[in-house]
């Protein structure tokens, strides 16, 4: 007999042969098999895709035994025979049947054990005559059982049971959360799929496309998609599939990897049921890279028909919108959306513009990449630009929303792209309404642009329509720190100050080094008169256009010129007229009204974005009654 005595110790492995369609009895005789001392190899072992592969291969030619699982639906399959005829050949076959249903012709002359009914058990009698014919072949006896089993691989850890200690400490452990409610059975969280072939540069294509798949499908009203920041949190996640999903509350997840080879890709994908853990349905698609759209448009029909969610007539073609057919504009699309995502500083948001630029060149109906390329500039007029250049990038921004929406009319992100760029950067209230109101009516399953929509109704007083967007973007995005902050500010202007902290505390939770929490903490403990309390969180906020203001605020309700003045010279020094809004704040709070509204007047000149608090904001709480501020109001048509 062939022992595989090879370096790697094959020969002491059993191969385990079955049918996808009876992947939970397969995964209940491994579960055995490894308890009683076996190491056993199944197709879980390697990357998803073809299961007949060279890896394949190699473990059956050097197995000690092949454990071959007969039913009704191996017997009918091609790969099982295959693998049968192998251990028949080499001598180690070991047949077993799990419902009763005899070997096919060809595997009749060998004595097969009957599993089916109670004798999946790992306790039954057939079970242990089982384990016993494994352990002969082997030329050992079965050990003790074991409770815990490693899983090398993301794949393994969500399919293979339960069986896994979950990392509990350091930068993983803020991801713990309580078990969510029932999960619909048309939910979904899509993973962040991984990269094979050992290059980590094309990490961003997979994961891009992950995220492109995550977008096309959350434009279904029937399947609730779970947002981006909290599928990708569980990037590198040892827990197994069954406690992904609870934590998610999802019925379904879908993982997947991707390999490009040349001009060719691959990409392997699973579907794995939530309440059990294992795979529902698994597949490959393979072609050139210039099919790109078309496989992922395979992919959405695939997990939509699995789901019985299929998308007919408009909807489809509204998944479709925003797309490009340029494979070359795709990659710089997904390029730039990595560097904007990363939140890294000026020169990653810069860029990602030329990337985003770069697609449009290639592709100039390419309306995901204009979205994108509206929102950059947005950000970088918001963040980095000064009065002039911060017009100018705002004008562009809203040039590119609507070349975006003229590529694509129904495409939700370029709605949403315009109505940031109206409301943040030209300041105009009322023409924001109509693309914010669009996007939420396209997006309603994206937490993004949930979320952007909430705050928007929020900052005009309508809380009716903000309450029930922020909470279903936190419902679909429950690990994402930003839908959080967003909650916070959301009761911050509703005068719900103590939901306000609560709202940021739980951001804080899920990522403690996020900016501008602290800040948000320290402006509510103020309106409910914790001033000490405030102090300590200004204090350990890192964003100065917050924890600067915050000094001021802390140093005018203790009473203390000195505090209030050294604190607004600081932000005149640090901001200039990036921080004419904030010296507004300040000014308000140290009793000069006239100077507050003058620095307000420059604000609205430079089309400071801050102006869009003025609407709630409690720190200009002194200026309300004043004439030039009811002006103020009336011109951005707050009122």
């Amino acid at each position: 007999m062939d022992t595989g005595d090879g370096a790697d110790g094959g020969g002491r492995r059993v191969f385990l042969s079955y049918s996808r369609a009876d992947q939970p009895h397969a995964m209940a005789v491994l579960r055995t098999l490894e308890d009683a001392g076996f190491d056993v190899w199944w197709d879980g072992l390697i990357p998803g895709g073809d299961r007949y592969n060279a890896i394949t291969s190699d473990a059956l030619e050097t197995a000690g035994a092949v454990v071959v699982l007969w039913s009704k639906a191996s017997v009918r399959s091609h790969w099982v025979q295959d693998e049968a005829t192998r251990g028949r050949d080499r001598g180690v076959l070991i047949p077993l049947s799990i419902d009763g249903t005899e070997p096919p012709l060809g595997f009749r002359q060998f004595q097969y054990l009957d599993l089916s009914g109670a004798g999946m058990r790992p306790d039954s009698p057939a079970m242990a005559r089982a384990v016993a014919s494994v352990a002969a072949q082997m030329g050992r006896a079965p050990a003790a059982p074991v409770r815990t089993r490693a899983r090398p691989t993301r794949r393994t850890l969500l399919i293979g049971g339960t069986g896994v200690v979950a990392v509990a400490a350091g930068a993983a452990g803020w991801m713990v959360l309580g078990d969510r409610d029932a999960a619909s059975p048309n939910s979904l969280a899509v993973l962040p799929f991984d990269t094979l072939g050992g290059d980590p540069s094309q990490r961003y294509f997979s994961e891009g496309l992950s995220a492109e798949l995550r977008s096309q499908l959350s434009r279904n009203p029937k399947l609730s998609v779970m947002g981006q920041a909290s599928s990708n949190g569980f990037r590198d996640s040892r827990d197994d599939g069954r406690t992904i999903a609870r934590k998610l509350g999802v019925g379904y997840l879908l993982d997947g990897n991707v390999r490009i080879a040349g001009d060719v890709v691959r990409i392997g994908l699973e579907l794995i049921a939530g309440d059990t853990g294992f795979t529902r349905w698994s597949q490959s698609f393979d072609g050139p890279l210039t099919d790109i759209f078309r496989l992922q448009e395979r992919i959405a029909r695939s997990v939509d028909g699995e789901l019985a969610a299929t998308l007919t007539g408009a909807q489809e073609q509204r998944a479709r919108s925003g797309g490009s057919t340029d494979v070359a504009a795709f990659d710089a699309y997904l390029r730039g959306r990595a560097l904007f995502e990363s939140q890294a500083d000026e020169g990653s948001d810069r860029a990602a513009l030329a990337r985003f630029d770069e697609a449009i060149r290639l592709d100039p109906d390419y309306a995901a990449a204009r979205a994108a390329r509206a929102r950059a500039l947005a950000v970088i007029a918001n963040q980095y630009a000064q009065s002039a250049e911060r017009i100018r990038l705002y004008g562009a921004a809203v040039d590119e929303a609507r070349a975006a929406i003229r590529a694509a009319p129904d495409f939700a992100d370029g709605h949403a792209a315009l109505g940031y760029a109206l409301f943040y950067g030209q300041l105009d209230v009322t023409a924001a309404n109509a693309p914010y109101e669009r996007a939420h009516d396209l997006g309603a399953g994206s937490a993004d642009i949930l979320a952007r929509y909430a705050l928007y109704r929020a900052r005009r007083r309508q809380f009716d329509r903000a309450a029930p967007a922020i909470a279903r973007a936190t419902q679909l995005d429950p690990l994402n720190p930003s839908a959080f902050k967003t909650a916070g500010l959301i009761r911050f202007a509703a005068g719900d100050y103590a939901g306000a902290i609560a709202a940021a505390q739980r951001a804080l939770e899920i990522n403690p080094a996020r900016g501008t929490i602290h800040g948000d903490i320290g402006n509510a403990l103020l309106m409910l008169g914790k001033v000490d309390e405030a102090a300590a969180a200004f204090g350990r906020e890192k964003v100065g256009l917050l924890a600067i203001p915050g000094r001021a605020f802390v140093a005018a309700r203790r009473g203390d010129g000195a505090g209030i003045a050294a604190a607004f010279a600081a932000l005149v020094t640090a901001f200039g007229d990036n921080g004419l809004y904030q010296q507004a704040q300040v000014l308000a709070q140290w009793r000069k009204p006239a100077e507050a509204l003058a620095a307000l007047g420059r604000a609205r000149a430079t089309r400071d974005s801050g102006l869009v608090l003025l609407m709630n904001d409690p720190f200009l709480a002194p200026l309300r009654a004043e004439a030039g501020f009811q002006a103020l109001l009336r011109d951005l048509h707050f009122l």
